[in-house]
């Protein structure tokens, strides 16, 4: 088994697919998600799911709550979830950005890498084909990695330095299902939706919804996930 890196793992696309990157470059997976305070539960399901299949060493599930701020769609059900958006990646940042919660997630991830004697840190955010998250940029992930190495006992006492790694950072949903196919990501298990209904289904209108499908689309395959078959059982219309 190769070295360890923490993998933070939403249950969703992208770090599903953030999982198979790190384990097809070696590294010995710990799998970390989030009850956050969000909407609903399902996406938990679906990283139990993700990180059994995907051979994760551990798989912890941390509970905060950030409902208790509140200020996102995603985290107060009294703001609506958009929905019908033409283009999810035009204009500003949309009200499903959670305030700093990939600050917070990292953070933990960081906590528990500095405790197992891991130094990299797997994220699944992208910059090209999203929603406009601050949280998701570049300059987010250079300036996190620059406060990991100075926060940190390890890397004060020179035992490494911490990296985060953003495999699918600057690609299209389409790339990123594309290279999740090739490395055999099983997509059926992985949950989209912002809205989904109580029995799992998904809105079929959501930013996210909107975007896996077109990336579906782009990349030429059919989505076997029941969360996001266009117009059939699995939309919630």
């Amino acid at each position: 088994m190769g070295e360890k890196a923490v993998i933070l793992l939403s249950g969703g696309l992208d770090s599903a697919t953030t999982l198979a990157a790190a384990k097809d470059q070696g590294y010995a997976c710990y799998a970390l998600s989030f009850r956050y305070g969000q909407r609903h539960d399902i996406e938990i399901a679906s990283a139990r799911r993700v990180a059994a299949a995907m051979g994760a060493v551990e798989h912890r599930i941390i509970a905060i709550d950030l409902s208790q701020f509140g200020g996102s769609a995603l985290t107060d059900p009294n703001l609506a979830v958009p929905r019908d958006n033409p283009d999810p990646t035009a204009g500003g940042i949309p009200i499903t950005y959670v305030p700093a919660r990939n600050l917070i997630f990292l953070s933990y991830a960081l906590a528990w890498a500095e405790v197992i004697g891991a130094f990299d840190l797997f994220v699944g955010v992208n910059c090209s084909d999203y929603s406009g998250y601050p949280d998701c940029r570049p300059e987010f992930i250079e300036a996190f990695e620059v406060v990991a190495n100075r926060a940190t006992a390890a890397a004060a006492q020179g035992r490494g330095r911490f990296r985060v790694q953003a495999p699918i950072l600057r690609m299209t949903k389409a790339e990123i299902i594309r290279l999740g196919m090739r490395l055999g990501v099983d997509y059926s298990l992985t949950h989209s939706c912002y809205d989904p209904t109580p029995e799992g289904l998904a809105c079929g209108r959501c930013d996210s919804c909107i975007l896996r499908r077109k990336g579906f689309a782009e990349a030429g395959f059919v989505d076997s996930g029941a969360n996001c078959r266009n117009s059939k059982p699995g939309y919630r219309k």
